[in-house]
């Protein structure tokens, strides 16, 4: 019997962590699961209670056919990621893939205006979202290069080239790109890759409850928005690409990954790609200062 891959998906208690989580767990992956919701959501939007937690979700994994490990983990504690990977270290020896998913998210970030009227919190996702990927791809780099193969896959959006949310938000997601660039020449070599993946509009408990209160702007893009499972499939489909080093560094559209890869969403339907709407990543220059 093959020995099951091992991932971590951080940001897992719910949305798009979760479901990129059921996937792999589908695919036959041991999934360690972080979050700051061990048993139960203390996490609100529009005054609604987030559902979702660490333990639902390693419940879904197992149902899938993985294994789901939930490690109740803050990543603004740098302790607690370090004695995260800690716990995978001694506990599988190594990682094949880590979903740097983990972001906070304020609940004004949709609201309309400039980012001067909206709560200073917003700029929480530079260090849960943006400082976090750094500090778990830190930690997680020498557990993946003992495999001599493995994928650091961050999440991002179209918010990293176009207008989306305001400046923090569009920070956060350019940075990651940044990430998976430079994070990719330090791989070269190593048999390690890394990429920054542009999902479109997600199906998730936040957009439900997000898309009801704003649907003239909403309600088209989520008549047709992505499932976070359909992500994982195509981040499970990178992981297994002979050719996954060719796109290390890259930033790539998920919809358009899956249609090379035969990936659709459960009921056949294609997401489309943004690109000509919201534009395309952007291009690293190939200059090198050491």
């Amino acid at each position: 019997m093959n020995t099951p891959q091992i991932a971590l998906v951080t940001g897992a208690s719910r949305g798009v962590g979760k479901g990129i989580a059921i996937a792999l767990g589908a695919a036959g992956m041991t999934v360690y699961l972080s979050g700051r919701s061990a048993t139960e959501s203390a996490s609100h939007l529009r005054g609604q209670l987030l559902p979702g937690s660490l333990a639902e979700t390693a419940e879904a994994v197992n149902r899938a056919g993985g294994q789901g490990i939930p490690v109740p983990c803050d990543h603004r504690d740098d302790a607690q990621v370090r004695a995260l990977f800690a716990r995978i270290e001694r506990e599988q020896g190594r990682l094949d893939l880590l979903v740097n998913n983990a972001a906070l998210l304020h609940e004004n970030l949709i609201d309309p205006g400039p980012f001067w009227e909206k709560p200073l919190e917003l700029l929480d996702i530079l260090d849960v979202g943006l400082r976090s990927a750094y500090v778990a791809s830190y930690h997680a780099a020498p557990l993946l290069l003992k495999n001599g193969r493995g994928l650091i896959a961050f999440v991002s959006s179209y918010g990293a080239g176009c207008y989306m949310h305001g400046p923090a938000y569009g920070a956060q997601k350019a940075g990651v790109d940044k990430f998976a660039a430079d994070m990719a020449v330090d791989f070269e070599g190593t048999g390690v890759a890394a990429v920054s993946l542009w999902l479109g509009p997600q199906r998730t408990e936040r957009t439900a409850i997000a898309g009801a209160a704003r649907a003239d702007q909403y309600e088209a893009f989520l008549a047709v928005a992505e499932t976070p499972e359909f992500n994982g499939r195509v981040i499970h489909a990178l992981l297994q690409d002979p050719q996954l080093q060719t796109l290390s560094g890259q930033t790539l559209v998920t919809a358009e990954l899956a249609q090379g890869y035969g990936i659709s969403e459960a009921e056949g339907r294609q997401p489309p790609s943004y690109r000509e709407m919201l534009g395309e990543p952007r291009m690293q220059h190939p200059a090198r200062v050491i």
